[in-house]
């Protein structure tokens, strides 16, 4: 015997699918089948779902007409949400004991902590849900995890660029850049079979400077034929003020790190606030 699901189950495992498989285009014939229930018993429940996320500001659901359509959620974060997340990062990344020797900030085991890294990429994807992305992009190391997380939430593969070749990625494109920060010039190289011809990418990146390495990246995709439709970073220095790349979506500005008392000043870009 087929078992029958009341709505109120049906809405709580809706819920539960759309918020594991974001950006995801589901047939009703998908749901028709999980539920045993009519395609018009379906497009009732999602309606309740859809009116229910909308009015606790978790994002949106769409429909899609056609013989390939279907239904997809869209997380969209609200500003209260989009600003609590931003202060629990300010204060995560100012706690004192994070300044290490050479001024620099300890930021590994924040970027690696997938909790911290969820939230970062909520803001992200939630940022650019609105473009036709094919591909997320970064380069090794730390800016991986929140590339991966973004990714997952807009339903797309990753490209990861390495600093030095390896074998098992086959023929690959290398170029030099200029570090936005020492100015030295360093190498980066990435897969030929990473993207394809005329894709959609978005940039992401846990930490920029001088912005060398995000300019490296862009100049990189143009060496793919592929279109740059944004580039995402984690935290930006307030100096330089001038930036190697222009348009570009920052979290949070790090005004200052102070050696002495220990102290990082760090705040949301406000901007996104806005």
């Amino acid at each position: 015997m087929v078992k029958k699901y009341k709505r109120n189950q049906r809405i709580g495992a809706l819920m539960k699918i759309f918020a594991e498989k974001p950006n995801y285009v589901f047939s009703y014939n998908y749901f028709s089948e999980i539920f045993n229930a009519a395609k018009s018993t379906i497009s009732e429940d999602i309606s309740i779902v859809k009116k229910l996320v909308e009015e606790l500001d978790f994002g949106k659901i769409e429909t899609i007409a056609g013989a390939s359509g279907g239904v997809i959620y869209i997380p969209v974060l609200g500003e209260k949400e989009k600003n609590s997340i931003l202060s629990d990062l300010c204060n995560l990344f100012a706690q004192k004991n994070r300044i290490i020797a050479g001024g620099f900030i300890y930021l590994t085991d924040l970027f690696n902590n997938p909790s911290v890294v969820s939230n970062i990429a909520k803001i992200i994807s939630s940022e650019f849900s609105q473009e036709d992305i094919d591909h997320i992009v970064t380069v090794e190391t730390k800016g991986i995890p929140v590339a991966v997380m973004t990714a997952k939430y807009l339903n797309v593969p990753v490209a990861v660029i390495r600093r030095n070749n390896k074998v098992t990625e086959g023929a690959t494109v290398s170029i030099n850049y200029v570090s936005g920060s020492s100015n030295n010039i360093q190498t980066m190289s990435l897969s030929r079979r990473s993207l394809n011809e005329n894709a959609k990418v978005l940039i992401v990146d846990d930490f920029m400077k001088g912005g060398g390495t995000a300019k490296g990246m862009a100049d990189m995709m143009r060496e793919f034929n592929v279109q740059v439709v944004g580039t995402a970073v984690v935290i930006e220095t307030k100096k330089p003020d001038k930036k190697l790349v222009d348009n570009y979506l920052s979290l949070l500005v790090l005004n200052n790190i102070n050696e002495k008392d220990g102290t990082i000043e760090i705040e949301p870009n406000w901007n996104l606030l806005k």
